[in-house]
């Protein structure tokens, strides 16, 4: 399914480098959505049969989900508290939009070792454009590859000013553990 074709949910659509690897994460899979707010990817995934737990510090953002096959919404500051998942495994990881670097070693510790993870956030040179500004919210030049390259085998990249629903600069990673078998699929294929 492409972006015009799937319908957004509460207006917002699931992020288009998400959707476009999405196909690296299998029916059945277990997700972790990061800072999951209403849920856009969570139900995007939970729709494609991924059982999806969406953390988010807004309870009240969650609180659509709780209804939703699929769907298992947890409350959690992961930024200001013990990191809530230091027991469990996840077949993939997906971020959008939210970048704590601290929580780096979690997410990688996180994944299991054939997992996805799916990252597409805001970058430098974002402050000149709009919000976010705070340079603790945007990565600096390549640094989710730096972050990933040895701990993952890196499908896809990419950096740089996008000029979609707003102006942004962005950097978006779609990574594979390494015990994925060889070579990761790069697109869905059509039947």
């Amino acid at each position: 399914m492409n972006a015009a074709e799937h319908r957004p949910h509460h207006g917002l659509a699931p992020s288009a480098w998400i959707e476009r690897f999405a196909h690296l994460v299998p029916a059945g899979a277990r997700l972790l959505d990061v800072a999951a707010g209403s849920g856009r990817h969570a139900r995007f995934f939970a729709e494609r049969g991924v059982h999806v737990v969406a953390v988010d510090r807004d309870a009240d953002a969650l609180t659509a989900l709780g209804h939703l096959p699929g769907v298992e919404a947890r409350v959690a500051d992961l930024e200001g508290a013990a990191w809530p998942f230091a027991d469990e495994c996840f077949d993939a990881i997906v971020v959008v939009n939210y970048l704590h670097r601290a929580l780096f070693p979690q997410l990688f510790a996180a994944l299991a070792p054939d997992g996805a993870l799916l990252y597409d956030t805001f970058a430098s040179g974002n402050e000149a454009l709009g919000r976010p500004s705070n340079p603790a919210f945007l990565l600096h030049e390549s640094e989710l590859l730096e972050r990933a390259r040895e701990r993952l085998t890196i499908v896809a990249f990419e950096q740089g000013r996008i000029d979609e629903e707003r102006p942004s600069v962005v950097q978006r990673l779609a990574a594979v553990g390494h015990a994925r078998r060889w070579p990761p699929s790069l697109a869905i294929r059509a039947d």
